[in-house]
């Protein structure tokens, strides 16, 4: 049977939740920002002058110690996983909108002590500040995200974290462009200054954004939450889809209360079998329990976001593109290209997301250009090293993964994971599933330069091969155990794992809750015609 077919109002009509949303996603800017900022600085000379060492080997003139450069990326990373970890813990008593404002004090903080300081431990704690308050706004933007928009858009509104994150980067880029030349702490200090940007506008901002209704409702704040949802939803709806929408929410998160009386961390692994691969390959015909498979399918899909490389493209990329033989003023332009394109791609894939494909084909479509890009890098380097070949290929193959990382996995990974966890764990689930994926990007933050640096193992481009081999375990990750969730709504998803529906069947198999929370309408309608007739049209119409 197909599942059931619900409104689907355009992106248009939904433009107050749409403003909603990017208003709150903005948080994501500034990880943006800090990457372009901390990358370029990396390979810039005024910063070389004050953090580094005279060198006049290295281009620019300057060198930077390994350790120094491991940390200033991996401290970040260690206080976002930090805060992540116990994001679950703060929303059940602050609730989304608490912890980003927490988060802008916490960034506010963090800019100031890099700013005004030369000395290595005080940006070494600005780092790790500016660490934690980024775990939270990368944390709760995505939730609140993925709450408070519709079912057929919710790909599209979480998807702003990519368009927020290149639209920092570009910022990132071209300010750090412009500085690149300055000898003095300005060189520096003004990209830092650019991450003053997200805090100033989020804190100001969240006083015009409702609660996520989802979060109100599981409070038990029944009136603020419908409240809430009326605000989201604006005139883009009628009033019996409007009521179909609440009814079928407050069913859903009903049958949450009714059946797991307990919200914490150990919930998250709860409702398994043993632990055997028979269990948790998810697309067998007896599949594991809910909250285990849900988490780990989290899990799982937060970690591909290191796992395509995206961190070391990220975090070294110019850097890389200086010790494969580039200059810095050719480094920093091809930075700024690939930021651009990856800009670009952001906005190709939320397309195909939104029109063409669903969230398991656009990931394993990510999974194998990004790994064909990383190979292509890596044998470029192998059989032409140090040559002016090698060098246009590290450029153009970083390019293609730019964009298709974008387009593809950087795209649907947040959407994706944030609507495969309950709401009642999804503070829990998406919050320790990040802290995750910061743990695994510290992982490569730190050991990236021992790959690429002269001095260590001097592996260059050829560190591809690694990611190549990644793309391609994050490609079997996906169509063995990744369902598809694509137009579902929340609680569909919940209905459906409840019921352990095997992966092949996700797409297909037909869900009740819509058809009961219909017939609750009806019932509060007092059986008129009138309002029955005007929400089973509703059900039954799908724009497209």
């Amino acid at each position: 049977m197909s599942p059931s077919k619900k409104p689907e109002t355009s992106v248009w009509a939904n433009r107050k939740c749409l403003s909603i949303c990017a208003i709150v996603a903005i948080a994501n800017m500034q990880y943006g920002l800090d990457s372009a900022a901390i990358g370029a600085l990396q390979a810039m000379p005024g910063f070389l002058k004050i953090f580094g060492y005279p060198d006049p080997t290295k281009p620019g003139g300057y060198g930077i110690d390994g350790t120094f450069q491991r940390l200033i990326g991996s401290l970040l990373t260690l206080g976002a996983f930090l805060s992540s970890l116990v994001a679950g813990a703060f929303a059940h008593y602050f609730g989304r909108k608490a912890a980003l404002w927490f988060a802008c004090l916490l960034n506010a903080i963090a800019c100031i002590v890099q700013i005004s300081s030369e000395n290595k431990v005080a940006v070494y704690i600005g780092r790790l500040i500016l660490g934690l308050a980024n775990g939270f706004l990368v944390t709760f933007s995505n939730i609140y995200t993925a709450e408070a928009s519709p079912a057929h858009l919710r790909a599209v509104m979480v998807a702003l974290f990519s368009e927020w994150v290149n639209i920092g980067s570009i910022i990132g880029a071209t300010v750090t462009n412009r500085t690149k030349d300055f000898l003095s702490k300005s060189s520096y200090q003004i990209p830092l200054g650019t991450l003053f940007i997200v805090p100033a506008i989020l804190s100001i901002g969240l006083l015009f954004v409702p609660e996520s209704p989802r979060y109100l409702l599981y409070r038990g704040d029944e009136e603020a939450a419908r409240k809430s949802l009326e605000a989201l939803r604006g005139d883009s709806l009628p009033l019996e889809e409007l009521e179909l929408e609440w009814v079928e929410m407050v069913r859903g998160i009903e049958e949450e209360k009714r059946t797991a009386k307990t919200v914490g961390a150990l919930d998250m692994f709860k409702g398994v079998r043993p632990l055997t691969m028979a269990n948790l390959r998810v697309s067998a015909d007896n599949p594991t329990g809910t909250e285990l498979r849900r988490t780990l399918l989290c899990y799982g899909v937060i970690a591909t976001q290191t796992g395509a490389g995206s961190w070391f493209v990220i975090s070294y990329s110019t850097y890389f593109m200086t010790v494969a033989g580039l200059s810095v003023n050719e480094a920093f332009k091809f930075s700024i290209l690939n930021t651009v394109l990856g800009f670009i791609g952001v906005n190709f894939g939320i397309y195909l997301m939104r029109h063409v494909m669903g969230r398991r084909t656009i990931l394993m479509t990510g999974a194998v250009t990004q790994g064909a890009a990383m190979l292509g890098l890596a044998v470029s380097a192998t059989v032409a090293s140090g040559t002016f070949a090698a060098r246009s290929c590290l450029i153009a193959f970083l390019a293609i993964y730019q964009f298709s990382y974008n387009a593809f996995v950087g795209d649907a990974t947040y959407p994706t994971a944030t609507e495969l966890v309950s709401t009642r764990l999804r503070s829990w689930s998406v919050g320790s599933a990040i802290s995750l994926g910061y743990l695994l990007a510290w992982l490569t933050s730190f050991f990236s330069p021992y790959f690429i640096n002269p001095e260590n193992l001097n592996w260059g481009a050829k560190y591809g091969y690694i990611w190549a081999g990644s793309n391609l375990a994050c490609f079997l990750f996906f169509y063995i155990f990744l369902p598809e969730t694509k137009g579902r709504t929340l609680e569909e998803i919940d209905e459906l794992f409840d019921n352990r529906v095997p992966v092949r069947k996700f797409k297909t198999y037909h869900t009740v809750i819509v058809d009961e929370a219909m017939k609750d309408v009806k019932q509060r309608s007092g059986g008129a015609e009138k309002n029955t007739a005007s929400v089973t049209e509703a059900i039954d119409r799908v724009s497209w």
